[in-house]
């Protein structure tokens, strides 16, 4: 018998002082039995840095053909796919040709080990973005997942706040390759 997805509430609101965005999100977010929080709640805070009303969670790990996240316009191209994780140089590729924007929030500790594998490969991606965040701050993340969650998303001058009003982490997103 196949385990199925863990389902998690989050009531998200949102100040991205950047972008001027300020909204409030309540989004339902299946957890894949093989997923941890701390990848979940990577998505989550994809989701707060590039919140539109177009942008979805897709089925992610449980179809191979989707990223974790995308954006399409009306006549369903995709804008925007966001991959989280470290993953292979031919599932970037392949996304580079199917979106405008392709980008990909790499984290933990073997992240770095990962892109200097591929870096290489993704020279000609033009359309690719890749971000890295600490891991320090993932792990910290993962300490705000409950199955109900009441979160507020801080974005200003380039750093991020996440918090539940009991615990409060800072992000600070690492540059890895900008889109060209």
């Amino acid at each position: 018998m196949a385990l199925k997805a863990t389902i998690f509430k989050a009531d998200l609101q949102i100040a991205d002082m950047d972008r001027n965005y300020y909204q409030d999100h309540a989004l339902t977010l299946a957890r894949h039995p093989s997923e941890t929080d701390e990848r979940m709640m990577v998505r989550l805070l994809a989701f707060a840095i590039h919140a539109d009303e177009a942008l979805t969670f897709t089925k992610g790990l449980f179809d191979t053909e989707e990223p974790d996240l995308w954006q399409k316009d009306l006549t369903g191209a995709i804008q925007l796919w966001i991959e989280v994780g470290q993953p292979d140089e031919k599932r970037i590729l392949k996304a580079c040709g199917r979106s405008e924007q392709v980008i990909v929030y790499s984290y933990g500790a073997t992240s770095h080990i990962w892109w200097k594998q591929i870096a290489n490969k993704l020279e000609r991606a033009k359309n690719l973005t890749v971000i890295n965040l600490p891991s320090e701050a993932a792990q910290q993340m993962s300490s705000l997942a409950q199955r109900s969650m009441q979160l507020q998303c801080t974005i200003q001058d380039g750093q991020i706040w996440l918090t539940d009003s009991v615990t409060t982490v800072q992000i600070d997103r690492e540059p890895v390759k900008p889109a060209r």
